[in-house]
């Protein structure tokens, strides 16, 4: 017999999830990529209680989707940095700034990265909480 799923620590099981926001920016290494920007693709998983919006039918105590999903592309968009990992960390920052949002998962993925094989995609993976 195998043993039942334990909740997380928190108690939180809800998730809102938004996946393939797309920027353009200038982040990378590389000299062309700060000149020229590429593509970014965003995907986030916020865990959050959901049964407090839903019971109020309250957009005030969960977390606007479209407005988030604008603020995630200003961040990527804002401040070029060399690393995609910079930017996960920004982006989850960002998220935890909403008061509902317990923890963050954040890929990153760059889709254009100057690689000298074919590939599909390179992407980076973060998860961030409250302290």
């Amino acid at each position: 017999m195998t043993a039942a799923p334990q909740p997380p620590a928190d108690g939180i099981r809800d998730r809102l999830t938004l996946t393939g926001i797309r920027a353009h920016a200038h982040h990378g290494i590389f000299g062309h990529e700060r000149r020229d920007g590429q593509p970014f693709v965003i995907d986030v998983s916020l865990a959050l209680d959901l049964a407090p919006a839903a019971g109020s039918d309250d957009i005030a105590r969960t977390v606007h989707y479209g407005d988030l999903a604008v603020e995630i592309v200003e961040a990527v968009e804002s401040d070029p940095v060399d690393l995609i990992e910079t930017v996960a960390e920004r982006i989850a920052a960002l998220c935890l700034r909403h008061a509902a949002v317990h923890e963050a998962t954040v890929t990153v993925h760059k889709p254009e990265a100057p690689i000298p094989v074919p590939f599909d995609d390179v992407s980076v993976t973060i998860t961030r909480g409250r302290a």
